[in-house]
């Protein structure tokens, strides 16, 4: 028997045990279906680089579970209001895509979702990195900058890859794509502003509190470098350990 007859029986049979699945319309998970044209690499790799918004949600979902820092959270938060931003504005200004798609997660496009949420996530870490980490000073002063300009280069050339696949894909016009970077970079700001000025302060008194405990929330807005800081701190109490191990076995 052939694999195209196979297929039709498998069909067949799934109508006959789930018949009301013949009068069903089937609808995709839409939320990472990205289209291109078909044959063009150029295309495709932008498909992919369109993407990362959810990998970036992703890693702050990461971050959070394994991290707890409350500046992580709130950065986060931000990210979920930038979002509920963009839908409003799409739900009100009601502007629709260059090219009308049959799957797709919501029809109107201004402002795009994709460049707002890039350029809010790429705004808030300039900030961070230029207002927040000006005081660091040790010993690797140089590597430290060169670090920094490493991550905003990286940050900004993949807002700049994702805005500009949403108008190779044609799912956003050149307009609808400007306006949500300039509505992410706006919204980034004042996210910076109000979490610098106004929510910093409250951390230290936040992770005292009893549920803060419970979950393990903590603050590391005093320590400039927290990789360094867990690198020589998980190095001490390593080597405590292993004394006090090589201790216990000789007595």
């Amino acid at each position: 028997m052939s694999q195209d007859s196979e297929t039709v029986l498998q069909q067949a049979a799934a109508g006959a045990v789930y018949p009301e699945y013949n009068y069903s319309e089937w609808q995709p998970i839409t939320l990472t279906l990205v289209e291109y044209p078909k044959g063009d690499l150029l295309g495709k790799l932008l498909a992919w680089i369109s993407l990362a918004p959810l990998g970036i949600g992703a890693g702050f979902v990461a971050l959070i579970l394994f991290r707890r820092d409350l500046h992580t959270i709130v950065f986060f938060v931000g990210t979920l209001f930038n979002e509920a931003v963009n839908a409003v504005l799409k739900h009100c200004i009601k502007e629709p895509r260059p090219v009308t798609r049959s799957q797709i997660w919501t029809e109107y496009g201004m402002p795009s979702s994709h460049s707002q949420f890039m350029c809010f996530f790429a705004q808030y870490v300039l900030l961070f990195i230029f207002i927040r980490l000006h005081h660091m000073n040790n010993n690797n002063a140089r590597i430290e900058r060169l670090v920094r300009l490493l991550v905003l280069a990286v940050c900004w050339a993949g807002t700049f890859l994702v805005c500009f696949g949403r108008i190779y894909l044609q799912y956003h016009s050149m307009q609808q794509v400007l306006v949500g970077a300039l509505v992410g970079m706006i919204v980034g700001t004042l996210w910076f502003i109000l979490t610098h000025c106004y929510l910093t302060p409250y951390f230290p008194m936040v992770v005292s509190w009893r549920i803060s405990e419970l979950f393990l929330l903590r603050d590391t807005t005093l320590i400039p470098n927290i990789l360094w800081f867990e690198y020589t701190v998980t190095r001490q109490e390593a080597r405590a350990r292993s004394r006090k191990l090589v201790s216990m076995k000789s007595q």
